[in-house]
């Protein structure tokens, strides 16, 4: 077995030339290409070759959004520590995550929801523009959904990955038929890695 020894610096850059042999002549858009490497740099998962979805014209929506200081709402704390804050400092972004904080918890046990359900009600009250990364909360998506039919909190764009068996396909494909710009990895699979990493390629398109 042949071993590669590669500066730390340099690691990244040869993992996405691994990525980009390893799919050969399988095309990707120019558009979405960086968003689509990273995922699978993040996961080491080809799969996600096949299976994220974009809507007409998201990314340029999702550049525009960012560069006029969006708020990025992730539904968990380790999405919100993955994505990078130089990046988001730099575009005058923000990240934020409301799964812990004492006001959501006492709106799920008033109102009888889940804390990602109460987490998008108090998103729906910020007055900059939003994307809302999901990497594991499918209720949160069905909340985001209602949402947007009764036109009472409309995100610029919603990053649909959450991963698991239960209402995971289902959110999905409700997000992407709710008409609002997003970015989804169909299927099961997903994650917060996967959350922050489509937000980071996001950021880093910015930056060139």
């Amino acid at each position: 077995m042949d071993i590669e020894y590669i500066l730390p610096d340099k690691i990244e850059k040869r993992s996405f030339q691994i990525i980009e042999n390893e799919l050969g002549d399988r095309k990707i858009p120019e558009d979405v290409k960086p968003i689509v490497l990273r995922a699978i740099h993040t996961t080491a998962d080809f799969d996600y070759y096949e299976n994220m979805f974009f809507s007409e014209n998201v990314v340029a929506k999702a550049l525009e959004t960012l560069k006029k200081g969006a708020v990025i709402v992730t539904d968990t704390n380790m999405a919100k520590s993955g994505i990078n804050r130089k990046s988001l400092e730099k575009l005058g972004c923000e990240v934020c995550c409301f799964m812990a904080d004492a006001d959501v918890a006492e709106r799920a046990k008033i109102n009888k929801t889940t804390r990602a359900v109460a987490s998008v009600d108090k998103a729906s009250e910020l007055k900059k523009p939003v994307i809302y990364a999901v990497g594991n909360a499918p209720t949160a998506l069905l909340r985001l959904c209602e949402h947007i039919e009764k036109r009472t909190f409309i995100p610029e764009i919603v990053i649909g990955v959450p991963v698991g068996f239960v209402n995971v396909i289902q959110s999905k494909e409700l997000i992407i038929k709710s008409g609002v710009p997003c970015i989804v990895a169909r299927g099961r699979k997903g994650g917060s890695n996967v959350a922050a990493a489509i937000c980071n390629a996001l950021l880093y398109m910015c930056e060139k």
